[in-house]
Parts: C-alpha cells; sequence; structure tokens
C-alpha cells in the first residue's frame, strides 16, 4: 500500500472513531440535561438531570470544544502512528501540559444562581461549587436550597455535622472556579448572616444522653429503660432537621394526594370529630440502636453511634389510617393494583414510604398520631401530627406529618432510597450500589441489658426476688428489653452468666399494653417490648453476661457483629454483652 493510500484510510478512521465518539457524547448530554425532576441511574450513583435552557448551551459549547480537542488528539496520534509509534505510547509520553488556568467567578455571578435558577451554586471560602446533581443525593433532602446563590458556611455552622473530611471531599467533586480576587475580603468571600432554623427548638430533659445538638439526637439513659411506658420526657429524640414552628393543632393540614392526582385534606380537628378513635401501645426503635456496640466489637461504622436507648415505648391515640383514606376514596378492599406504596411527607422536609399492603392492613394498626401518653404530642415527637407504624423501623413513622401521596414507587427520598439500608460485611461505604437494597421496614428481634445489681444475701429476707427465684446466697439481678419487628411475640430471653457457656431463661413481665387497633378481640399482634428479669447466683457469674432473645417465628439474635456487620450499621442485634465489672465496656 502506498504512503498516500495507508493516509486516506487512516483519516476515514479516525472520522469514523470521531463520528462514534460525537454520538455518544451527544446521548450523554441527552441524558444530563433532560427536563428538570426526571432522574436516571448511572452504576451505583442517581444523578439529577438539568433543563435544557441555560445550562444546554454552555455544555454544547463545551462539547464543541471537546470535540475540536479529541479530533486533534486523533489527527496527533494518527501521525504519531505514521511515523511508527502506537497510539497508546505517543499519548503516554507527550509532556505534561501546564494545569488549565482556573476559572474567576465574580460574587454576583453566584448570586444569581439561586434557588429560581436552573443550576445551583454555592461557595466555601474562596471556591466555587456547582451542586446541581447533588441536590436529589444531599442527606438533607433539598434544604441546601436554603444556601444556594450563597455561602455554605453559615449552614454548616448551624448543621455541624458536615464539618468532616468525607463532606469536605463530597464538594470538591463539584468545584467549578473561585471567587475573584476583586470580591474578597481577608482572602474570603464575605457570607453573611441566616437565620437559625433551630432557634425555636424545644428544650430537652438534661437526662437525655445526647449525640448531636443540632439536630437533637437523644436517647434515653438506661435508668429509664426499666419502666414499661418510657416516660415522656425521657424518650429518645431522632431528628433529621430542626422541629417545626407549629402553633395551632387543630388547623394543622393533612393533605392527601390519591393516586390519579386528586387531593383531600383534613385538618386536625376534621380527624378527631370524623374518625374513631384508636390507642395502642407501640415501641418506636432506630435502625441504629446499638450501633456503637456493632462498631466496638466489629469494625467502624457511618452514623451516630447510639447504645441501648434508641428505643422506647408509649401509648399512642389517634386515627387509622385506613379509615381516613377510605374517606377520602381509597378502595381499601381492593386497591388499584398500581398503587405500590404510601409516602409520608414531613412539615419539615423528611419524607419516608411504607408498603400499600401495610398502610391498609386492618390489623396492620398504622394510626395518625395526635397524643402520646395521654397529652398532646409533644413537639420533639411530631405534634401536631404523626405517623405511627408499628412494628416497623421508627425512621417510617413520619412526624410532623402534613402530605400522604398515594404512587407506584416508594419515597424518593434520601432517607428512603438511601440511608435505611443493610449491605454485606464486604460491602464498603465508598461506593455502594444503593438500589440492590431494599429499605428497612419490619425490624429484626433484639435485646438489651439494661440493669445490673448486687443482691446480699443478708437483704434476701422477705425480699420479693428471693421467693420469686429461691435465692439464698448473694446474687446478681439483671433487667432488660426484648422486641421483635412485624407484631411478632417474644417468647423467650436466655442470659448467660458466664460468656455464653451456660444459659437461663428469664421472667417475661406482664404489662398493660394497649394491643390493637383493629377491633378484633382475636387480633394480639405485640407492637410493644417485652420487659425482663433474671436472677443469678454469685457464684456462677464469670467474665461477662450475655442476653439473647427469640420470637414466635423463632428469630433469634446472631451472636456476634460480624455476620450482619454493615458501613452504616443499622439493625446492629447480635447478643448484647456486659461485662462483670462495669470498667468495661459493652457490646
Amino acid at each position: 500500500m502506498d504512503a498516500a493510500s495507508w493516509a486516506t484510510r487512516l483519516l476515514r478512521a479516525n472520522r469514523e472513531s470521531l463520528a462514534r465518539w460525537q454520538v455518544q457524547q451527544a446521548r450523554v448530554c441527552r441524558l444530563t440535561f433532560a427536563p428538570r425532576g426526571r432522574a436516571f441511574h448511572a452504576g451505583s450513583a442517581l444523578w439529577a438531570t438539568r433543563t435544557e435552557s441555560g445550562v444546554g448551551a454552555s455544555h454544547t459549547a463545551r462539547s464543541q470544544t471537546s470535540a475540536g480537542l479529541a479530533l486533534g488528539l486523533v489527527l496527533a496520534a494518527g501521525l504519531a502512528y505514521g511515523l511508527g509509534t502506537p497510539i497508546r505510547s505517543a499519548l503516554a509520553e507527550a509532556p505534561n501540559e501546564p494545569p488549565a488556568k482556573e476559572r474567576l467567578i465574580r460574587l454576583h455571578e453566584v448570586h444569581e444562581h439561586n434557588r429560581s435558577s436552573d443550576t445551583y451554586w454555592v461557595f466555601r471560602g474562596d471556591r466555587v461549587y456547582d451542586v446541581t446533581d447533588w441536590v436529589p443525593n444531599h442527606p438533607g433532602g433539598e434544604v441546601i436550597l436554603r444556601a444556594v446563590g450563597g455561602s455554605l458556611e453559615p449552614y454548616w455552622n448551624i448543621f455541624t455535622i458536615h464539618q468532616k473530611q468525607d463532606v469536605y471531599d463530597i464538594l470538591e467533586q463539584y468545584f467549578i472556579g473561585k471567587i475573584d480576587p476583586r470580591d474578597l475580603v481577608d482572602g474570603k468571600a464575605p457570607t453573611g448572616q441566616v437565620e437559625d432554623p433551630f432557634k425555636n427548638d424545644p428544650e430537652r430533659d438534661a437526662a437525655l444522653i445526647q449525640h448531636s445538638a443540632r439536630p437533637c439526637n437523644s436517647e434515653t439513659p438506661e435508668s429509664e429503660l426499666g419502666s414499661y411506658i418510657t416516660p415522656t420526657e425521657k424518650f429518645y429524640v431522632r431528628n433529621h432537621l430542626w422541629v417545626p414552628d407549629v402553633h395551632d393543632a387543630d388547623t394543622h393540614r393533612l393533605t392527601i394526594e390519591l393516586f390519579d392526582g386528586e387531593e383531600v385534606e383534613y385538618t386536625v380537628a376534621d380527624l378527631r370529630k370524623k374518625f374513631k378513635e384508636y390507642s395502642i401501645t407501640a415501641t418506636l426503635q432506630c435502625s441504629g440502636n446499638r450501633r456503637s456496640h456493632m462498631t466496638q466489637a466489629s469494625r467502624p461504622t457511618n452514623g451516630l453511634q447510639w447504645g441501648v436507648g434508641a428505643i422506647s415505648t408509649a401509648t399512642w391515640t389517634g386515627v387509622r389510617l385506613r379509615d381516613v383514606l377510605a374517606d377520602a376514596g381509597v378502595n381499601v378492599q381492593e386497591p388499584d393494583e398500581d398503587i405500590k406504596h404510601l409516602k409520608f411527607v414531613g412539615a419539615e422536609a423528611y419524607g419516608a414510604s411504607i408498603p400499600i399492603d401495610k398502610a391498609i392492613d386492618r390489623h396492620g394498626d398504622v394510626l395518625l398520631v395526635y397524643s402520646m401518653n395521654a397529652q398532646p404530642l409533644p413537639r420533639d415527637h411530631g405534634f401536631p401530627l404523626r405517623a405511627l407504624v408499628p412494628g416497623h423501623v421508627a425512621a417510617r413513622s413520619v412526624k410532623w406529618l402534613s402530605k400522604i401521596v398515594l404512587s407506584d414507587e416508594e419515597s424518593t427520598s434520601q432517607w428512603q432510597r438511601r440511608d435505611y439500608k443493610c449491605f454485606g460485611p464486604n460491602v464498603g461505604a465508598s461506593h455502594p450500589d444503593w438500589n440492590t437494597a431494599p429499605a428497612i421496614q419490619e425490624t429484626p428481634v433484639q435485646s438489651a441489658i439494661t440493669a445490673v445489681r448486687q443482691v446480699k444475701a443478708d437483704r434476701l429476707e422477705d425480699n420479693n426476688l428471693a421467693r420469686v427465684y429461691g435465692l439464698e446466697e448473694d446474687s446478681v439481678v439483671l433487667e432488660g428489653y426484648a422486641f421483635a419487628g412485624g407484631g411478632r411475640h417474644i417468647v423467650r430471653v436466655d442470659v448467660s452468666p458466664d460468656r455464653g457457656r451456660t444459659w437461663m431463661q428469664a421472667q417475661l413481665l406482664e404489662n398493660g399494653a394497649k394491643v390493637g387497633a383493629s377491633g378484633s378481640p382475636d387480633d394480639h399482634r405485640a407492637w410493644a417490648w417485652k420487659q425482663w428479669r433474671v436472677a443469678v447466683p454469685s457464684t456462677q457469674v464469670s467474665g461477662k453476661f450475655c442476653v439473647k432473645a427469640t420470637d414466635d417465628s423463632y428469630n433469634v439474635q446472631p451472636d456476634t457483629f460480624e455476620p450482619t456487620y454493615n458501613f452504616r450499621g443499622n439493625l446492629a442485634n447480635a447478643w448484647h454483652r456486659v461485662p462483670v465489672s462495669r470498667d468495661d465496656k459493652p457490646t
């Protein structure tokens, strides 16, 4: 083949390669800049889509520039090949070019990219970020929109959970340029002041064990877990954002969006007046309860490091969700087969969903609650209205309820699609495929030791424990709770005084729980925990106490955390181990 023929063939191949590349870029462009509101999955990441106006034009310009650069590379590679140098080698050996000059952005340009813009810009220090694609993935939902067009720092000073390296690393992925030096003061852009959304949060009981202040996340102290009904002020607090400041309970409105888009509204006063009232006793448990034990006994986990107190029990009063849906026009006997989920939306932006089967189950006891322990709901626990989804992880019992949506898909919120899920022990936190794991609904069997006390032989006379257990020597009395999701009963609690070598059964204590809102005398689903107690002669105690529970489906807790380890530290339910000496840490 002569040189001219060879060059012609090479250029033709180069043009064909470039054409294929341009088609691929056009496809990416169409996907990336589709109308806002649509989304698609690429690998394990959920990417938001943008409007075609504004950013579309700039993207086209960038694509054309990239195409020209690609053409230059192709031709250069062809020339190198003609000189006898392989393409890959030629590119690898090319001299390092100086980095492109960083883009300088005027502060007024940042301000223009506000909530009403097609793209969302923020800055931190003197660095500017386009966070448009991050908004749907933001753990706080669209709360991030409060900062667009301005500085992140005033908000991060409030939401201090952001002040850690992994958050900074995520932000850097969206870096687009620096603030023009003409707009800087002492090397930084002026941040201004923002309203503190937490300033009206209620005061909390000093006895609660606080894990974060803003938002408030505090667990019930062990000393209060011995009461069957947790005192309201000691009930654990799990807030993802601030507490909405609602003044008038009766006029607070709940909107129900039906599957066809029609909306029906009820005030809290309407709910009280129109529907039969029910009360049930139910335990709520955070999916992260005992997360710190998984961290200590296995490997580090992401999230608040709860002990045994991210669980509490109350008597809740309200109306059945099933009844309200029926009144709104939903066929609760035979719902539209396309309706698969029921979404809850809170007034502060939190969102979650449950399967429609649970929502309309006559024995499912899902309530719209306005009272807790015979008093109006406290603000920290959902005033003036919350959902109660007994037997399910507490993240589905949405507080400050403002909207319910019947849908063919589950909630798209961070807390449904990403946060409350479990992966295998081999999956790390860097790149999980969130779509492969279902959202947590019902919780597994759980138990914990909440009290250990010594009883001396000389104090056993006329002692109730001595009569119950026939004790005649120094003993150790252990108390705790056991709980299973899905309405399953606890049938047995096993306690070992010697690291699991020997076992004995604890006494399951009676309670006065209000069970079932279905009205059926045969319905006795267990929505609340069982408390238990056992006394062990001191001579039998060695090493660590262990406890494990079994439910009526014969589900039992695993002995260690390693088989159920997940990087989020959710559903940590291995045997609870408490050292005989309190100087050691429980696991």
